[in-house]
């Protein structure tokens, strides 16, 4: 699951407990009207949401005292979507230069403090640098610890989402125990939340989520028995917030339950088509479509993991187009707001379109040679299976054949009431007339035996280990069998002429009794007759 939306929120509600009852904000100039379109931009258009961020961190950092939150907020903000487009590099030295500016200046915010060395450990993960991301994440606890202390109200929310991201950070190193701890100490400072009786949805919800990270970890460990019984013991009622969402997703994709992880990717799809929209991009691409499509494809569903593969071609066609508008939009906003950043914007525009249609390009065709591939090669398969399932039965019913002539060939002194019975049974069942005619049953076929029920029961238990029922189906499935290999006539006629009401009870019957659908048996039996007919040394 990707975090930097959470860390995002976390910042945001930052900043806004910082902003809350400050004045020291002039809120006025050029660096504060940057930072206001940044923020208008935000979360439609990033480009030039990062644009404008970054012009306000520039014109703040020459004298950051004459708004320190502003100054903290356009910085972060400007990292942050640096980060998000895997620009680590740069998103680092604008926390780099903006955490020397807060070790040497005691008016720095102190929540935005957090909200940058969290931000820095993310970046720091990603680059492998384990030791400073661990150096990181306790510096960027001490950070929120000290907001919480200067807090009246007691709202520990912040941290408690820091802790969370922390133990992600930890889990995704590797380290189990620290990504355990950091756990806990989630799930106590959310107790203490919980018992200042601050917003119920909240607690709600991360109660939630943290149970749902237990199980994960749970799973991770080897816990499997434990971590399934905390994942059972979650009310079904809770399951509602794309957070809450993703996390029972990842549990069940961790625990190789994929049916359900699809469901989950399912529900995540649909709540955020109710909030943004059809509208598709790369990163909704990458976080919704493509999770699903690998619990589809894991969990053995080909037909609806090709089907998703169709979308996913269409939404990059789609994500495509949009993009192309998109930094249209922006290159027009940015040439009203200046010549220069225009031509450079042209330049960095031309750049990347070529990149993404390239990379594009190449990821369509790979994705087409790809499935192209994978069908052919799961039809051959499928046909080989069904060949030798086909060679398989023959093989059984011509041995089965055998035996019932052995059977005939026994002196009828030898035999006792039952097999009599039952090779009297055999012997009308030559007859297809019988056993086709729907209405025949077991009251009919011990009629037209001069016998009971009962005896007739008994007589097929004991010489060939069926029910009255299941001896008539298995002679009309054969039958139909018989009619797929040597005629042509549609399956539905076929499936009239055996004897056999009901199309479903039909291909389930089929199905048990040959492992495989009536369209692939009769394939299987032409492309046995077919290489039957071919010449010797073929």
């Amino acid at each position: 699951m990707c975090l930097f939306p959470l860390m995002a929120c976390a910042f945001v509600l930052f900043f806004a407990s910082c902003k809350d009852g400050s004045s020291d904000g002039v809120q006025n100039g050029e660096a504060y009207e940057y930072w206001v379109r940044g923020r208008d931009y935000d979360g439609k258009q990033l480009r030039l949401a990062e644009h404008y961020f970054q012009k306000s961190y520039e014109a703040y950092r020459e004298d950051p005292s004459q708004d320190w939150i502003h100054y903290a907020d356009a910085g972060y903000r400007a990292a942050y979507l640096r980060a998000n487009r895997f620009d680590t590099e740069g998103a680092l030295a604008i926390i780099t230069e903006m955490l020397a500016v807060a070790d040497t200046q005691p008016d720095f915010p102190p929540g935005p403090k957090g909200g940058l060395l969290t931000l820095m450990a993310e970046c720091q993960l990603q680059l492998h640098q384990y030791d400073a991301c661990r150096s990181s994440c306790q510096k960027t606890y001490e950070a929120h610890l000290a907001v919480d202390s200067r807090s009246s109200s007691g709202n520990n929310a912040n941290t408690i989402i820091t802790c969370y991201v922390i133990s992600d950070i930890h889990y995704r190193m590797g380290d189990m125990d620290e990504a355990q701890r950091w756990l806990d100490e989630a799930e106590h400072l959310l107790s203490l939340y919980r018992q200042a009786g601050h917003n119920p949805s909240f607690a709600e919800e991360w109660t939630t989520t943290l149970a749902l990270r237990r199980a994960l970890y749970q799973h991770a460990s080897g816990h499997t028995a434990e971590a399934a019984a905390t994942y059972a013991s979650i009310p079904a009622s809770r399951f509602r917030t794309p957070l809450v969402l993703s996390g029972a997703a990842d549990y069940a994709m961790a625990a190789g339950r994929y049916d359900e992880a699809a469901r989950w990717y399912e529900r995540i799809d649909s709540t955020f088509a109710a909030t943004d929209g059809a509208q598709l991009n790369f990163e909704t691409i990458a976080q919704r479509l493509n999770p699903r499509y690998t619990a589809y494809r894991k969990g053995g569903h080909s037909d609806r993991a090709l089907a998703l593969a169709d979308s996913l071609s269409a939404a990059i066609d789609s994500a495509l187009v949009w993009q192309k508008k998109s930094d249209a939009a922006e290159l027009s906003v940015i040439y009203h707001t200046s010549e220069k950043d225009l031509q450079l914007a042209r330049q960095q525009f031309t750049i990347s379109l070529h990149r993404i249609i390239v990379a594009s390009l190449v990821v369509i065709l790979l994705l087409i040679g790809y499935f192209l591939w994978r069908s052919a090669r799961s039809a051959g398969v499928l046909a080989a299976k069904n060949r030798a399932l086909y060679e398989q039965v023959q093989r059984l019913e011509k041995a089965e054949s055998r035996q019932r002539e052995q059977a005939e060939a026994q002196p009828a002194e030898t035999l006792g009431q039952n097999q009599l019975l039952y090779r009297r049974l055999c012997k009308l069942m030559e007859n297809p007339d019988v056993y086709t005619d729907a209405a025949t049953n077991h009251e009919t076929l011990a009629r037209l035996l001069g016998t009971n029920r009962t005896y007739l029961g008994e007589a097929l238990r004991e010489c060939a280990g069926l029910t009255t029922a299941d001896f008539l189906n298995q002679h009309r499935i054969r039958h139909a069998a018989r009619l797929l290999a040597t005629t042509n006539d549609p399956v539905g006629d076929i499936i009239e002429q055996s004897g056999i009401t009901s199309r479903s009870t039909f291909n389930r019957l089929f199905r048990e009794h040959y492992s495989m659908t009536p369209s692939e048996y009769r394939k299987a039996s032409r492309a046995e007759k077919g290489k039957s007919c071919r010449p010797t040394g073929q």
